[in-house]
């Protein structure tokens, strides 16, 4: 068993009975590559030792230690296929333990500093509707800029006041949309996206580019910052922020934790967890920036 065959074999499995996504399954070959590129035997021969050496490697080359926990979880998950695939007996990466990863709140922006962007994108300009419809998803319903890009006029129940989202693993959930978002949506759709000759592989897909296509991840987050930037926010933000923005002023509001996942699409509650850390990050600098006796001082 060669190392290309192998890696082959593991992509079509991610692919095919994982349901992952090409960028999932593009982060998982370009691990797999190095490990390859490094390895002294074809991977039915490799040891732990091996392993351990490989990652000791990436630690000496300043690898970060959430860089190298990534790696080492493509490697047990490609291991583990080559085992249940029965082209090894064991499990080479099993023992290995992860590197210490500190947890890193993500960044947020204040319910004023969301109200700013939108505020700052020019009603009268080309397009307007639809950036101004698609940032207020972005934060309205917390959806990850790929679900955005993907959006399908099919699946859009506005008039229920929800959205069929499809996300990770082509999996759906019905999100809720709210009235501000919706006037916006229904504003692109009967007048900017009438305009727009969508291109046939295009025709269901909702944020279109003047060139009939959907609308790239990389437009949408040039077109976040340009906004960002002309409202005067310094915070260096993604749409991803946005998603954080959403679920961190739910948790704020007493969102229970549990609707939060569901609304996010986490198949993980542990992934939502973090909100509520971040939450009592707030929480607390609010207290420290109003409490009397820190006035006082």
């Amino acid at each position: 068993m060669n190392w290309k065959e192998c890696i082959d074999g593991y992509l079509e499995y991610l692919e095919f009975e994982r349901g992952l996504s090409a960028n999932t399954r593009a982060a998982y070959l370009s691990d797999l590559e190095k490990h390859a590129a490094l390895s002294p035997v074809n991977p039915d021969k490799t040891t732990t030792k091996e392993l351990s050496d490989f990652l000791s490697e990436l630690y000496t080359k300043g690898i970060s230690a959430r860089s190298q926990s990534r790696m080492l979880s493509s490697l047990r998950g490609f291991y583990n296929w080559m085992q249940e695939e029965q082209f090894r007996s064991d499990q080479p990466a099993a023992l290995l333990e992860n590197p210490r990863v500190g947890r890193k709140l993500p960044t947020v922006l204040s319910e004023s500093e969301v109200v700013a962007i939108l505020d700052a994108i020019p009603m009268a300009g080309p397009f307007a509707t639809r950036d101004r419809a698609m940032i207020e998803l972005l934060y309205a319903c917390g959806l990850r800029v790929s679900e955005v890009c993907h959006l399908q006029t099919s699946l859009l129940r506005l008039e229920e006041g929800y959205l069929i989202v499809t996300g990770k693993g082509n999996k759906q959930r019905l999100v809720p949309v709210h009235q501000e978002a919706i006037k916006f949506v229904d504003l692109y759709l009967n007048y900017e996206r009438t305009h727009i000759h969508a291109k046939p592989a295009y025709s269901d897909t909702v944020f279109l580019s003047n060139r009939g296509a959907a609308l790239s991840r990389q437009s949408v987050f040039l077109k976040l910052k340009t906004y960002a930037e002309k409202a005067g926010i310094k915070k260096n933000i993604s749409p991803h922020t946005l998603r954080h923005s959403f679920a961190t002023h739910l948790m704020e509001r007493g969102a229970d934790l549990r609707i939060v996942q569901q609304l996010l699409g986490h198949e993980s509650i542990t992934t939502t967890e973090i909100y509520t850390h971040v939450s009592a990050e707030q929480l607390g600098a609010k207290i420290a920036a109003h409490h009397p006796l820190n006035k006082k001082k």
